[in-house]
């Protein structure tokens, strides 16, 4: 049996040939899909979608923010404050995400955009990729807290269908009351080091003292900053929203393992790009037949001459 097949691959070395493309393509298409379906079913394992990649390792985005640019800064939200027990009204950073599937790309996001204007927001950033063909935008905005819920309740009209949705809170009550009570403390001791001040006698006594004041102001102005960063934080939310035409372009949790119609598009997609990827093969042999060509052509001749 193995002496036929050898025997037939001398005959149709040709037809070997293009089997052996062909198998090697089916089999990168196969691998492409599967790591595909895998990177989508491990995309919300964390803590929803891409949270921890769309937020700082603070848990929290500062004002304005979008990744990867970061324009403000902020002290980083830390879970080992003391609880404050007392207070009623607690400050909460919210963060949402939401994946829509959408007829029109562009319309949507012009809506996305409008709506948080209309709401007393502002667009932090917006993007579209392939505008042309199966358009994908993200589109992240800030609107007032009070008014998320209304707000999100507009974005999920605006989408054929609301693929994931995802709303993380962060308390940052007690960090904020932390910083209060360091600003407190850091005020008491400007007092006291005016107060040495106002005694000191020696030009070394007055520069250290002085410059121990500045630094001890550095300090209450960027503490003071940070508050001022968690107050906006909490009084205006986030809503980063992932829009396409194409549900597989979007990030969420499967909850079927084996869905044929994805594993269908995947092997449609597989199969173009590499039907691309040989077209791209044969402009590139093409253009570089001006070098091999003529190779192949001396070598023949000189084949010929020494077998004469």
């Amino acid at each position: 049996m193995i002496t036929n097949a050898i025997d037939w691959v001398k005959l149709n070395k040709l037809k070997t040939v293009l089997l052996l493309i062909l198998a090697y393509l089916l089999l990168k298409s196969f691998n492409l899909s599967s790591q595909t379906l895998n990177f989508e079913n491990s995309k919300m394992a964390s803590s929803g979608i891409g949270v921890s990649d769309m937020m700082g390792a603070s848990g929290v985005t500062t004002a304005d923010s979008f990744v990867p640019v970061r324009s403000t800064q902020m002290m980083p939200i830390q879970e080992d404050y003391a609880p404050t027990p007392n207070l009623t009204n607690r400050m909460v950073v919210q963060n949402s995400y939401l994946s829509l599937l959408v007829t029109d790309v562009v319309t949507a996001k012009k809506k996305v955009i409008d709506t948080a204007v209309s709401l007393g927001g502002y667009m932090v950033n917006a993007a579209t990729v392939n505008p042309q063909d199966a358009a994908t935008a993200t589109v992240t905005v800030r609107v007032p807290s009070v008014k998320l819920d209304q707000t999100l309740e507009m974005y999920r009209s605006l989408g054929v269908k609301v693929v994931s949705e995802n709303l993380v809170g962060t308390d940052v009550t007690d960090q904020y009351v932390d910083i209060d009570s360091r600003v407190i403390t850091l005020g008491k001791t400007k007092v006291a080091m005016e107060a040495i001040l106002t005694k000191a006698e020696l030009v070394s006594d007055l520069t250290n003292v002085t410059q121990q004041i500045i630094n001890i102001q550095s300090q209450i102005d960027n503490l003071k900053g940070m508050q001022k960063s968690l107050e906006e934080n909490a009084k205006l939310a986030k809503v980063t929203i992932y829009l396409s035409t194409d549900e597989i372009a979007l990030p969420y949790a499967p909850t079927d393992t084996f869905r044929p119609n994805v594993i269908f598009k995947l092997a449609v997609r597989g199969l173009v790009g590499n039907l691309r990827s040989i077209g791209s093969f044969a402009i590139w042999l093409g253009v570089y037949a001006v070098i091999w060509v003529p190779v192949i052509v001396i070598i023949y001749f000189l084949k010929r001459r020494f077998e004469k």
